[in-house]
């Protein structure tokens, strides 16, 4: 048995909580990845998993050999980018989570034409609405937008997003146009509890920052169904500029008190700073940024 792949097996298993998630992970059979794990139990003299038919647990063994043995993995991969940055050509899997709406278009859309350009290059994308832990789940890059929790982690900024108001020419017509942000009281907003401070909008008056309270009938964590409403006509939303841009560019919403906007995201790649950045990784993030147009 191959000791280095039944590691990499292991290790993907315990990441992924089961077979399955490892198998696919690691593009094999999940046959294949039970059978990695048996011989490498088996090499070992003992049990790294407690198996039952709904979950994969570590034993407190398994717990131990998956701590000393990741760092020797992320040695292994660091040897092997040596070699790769050698070469000419990028080659080799990118891990990659991101937010879904995000994640699910622009992002896809940026990172096609880097895969054209390299097609010994693989991506794994996982999108989900929580932060991923980059380093516990195997991650070797995340996409974030706007304040950074972890400053731990190495972030390298892609762009600076707009958030904008915005509502459909329909409600518009229907309950007219307010023509100052202190005007939203009087109209049902679409409430995003991605943002921070989801229960007041901001904006820029005379010059300084103002917290507009608002309120109304709809409440969301993801700002891409507020913009799916808001463009149906049920009401005001307070979205990034990513979220709403389709709609926009189809007519469906009309953006509001663009002279008062006062808030901008930050787009940003983050990843471990122990974590050797390969060839590969370091030349999707230089791609992205040239897709996203930074301006620092």
């Amino acid at each position: 048995m191959d000791t280095i792949q039944g590691m990499k097996t292991f290790a993907a298993v315990a990441t992924e909580g089961s077979f399955t998630g490892a198998a696919r992970r690691l593009n094999m059979t999940t046959k294949l990845a039970s059978k990695y794990v048996g011989q490498l139990e088996e090499r070992l003299g003992a049990q790294l998993f407690n198996r039952t038919t709904r979950s994969v647990v570590l034993t407190d063994v398994g717990r131990a050999y998956l701590e000393r043995c990741k760092p020797l993995l992320d040695q292994f991969d660091e040897l092997e980018a040596v070699v790769q940055e050698r070469q000419t050509e990028l080659s080799g899997p990118i891990r990659i989570t991101a937010p879904t709406g995000f994640g699910s278009a622009n992002l896809v859309r940026a990172i096609a034409p880097f895969l054209e350009a390299n097609p010994k290059v693989s991506v794994d994308l996982r999108l989900n609405d929580r932060h991923s832990s980059i380093v516990e789940e195997g991650f070797d890059m995340a996409i974030r937008i706007g304040a950074l929790r972890d400053s731990s982690l190495i972030a390298r900024r892609l762009s600076w997003m707009r958030v904008c108001v915005c509502a459909s020419p329909a409600y518009l017509e229907k309950h007219g146009t307010p023509d100052h942000p202190s005007a939203l009281s009087t109209h049902n907003c679409l409430i995003n509890h991605a943002h921070q401070d989801p229960f007041h909008w901001r904006f820029k008056i005379d010059g300084e920052e103002v917290r507009v309270p608002i309120s109304g009938h709809f409440q969301a964590d993801a700002p891409r169904a507020a913009a799916e409403l808001a463009a149906a006509g049920i009401g005001i939303a307070h979205c990034p500029y990513y979220s709403i841009e389709p709609f926009v560019d189809a007519g469906k919403l009309e953006i509001l008190f663009e002279d008062y906007e006062a808030l901008q995201f930050g787009l940003y790649a983050i990843y471990p700073p122990n974590r050797h950045l390969t060839a590969r990784v370091r030349g999707l993030i230089d791609h992205l940024v040239e897709v996203f147009d930074n301006r620092a």
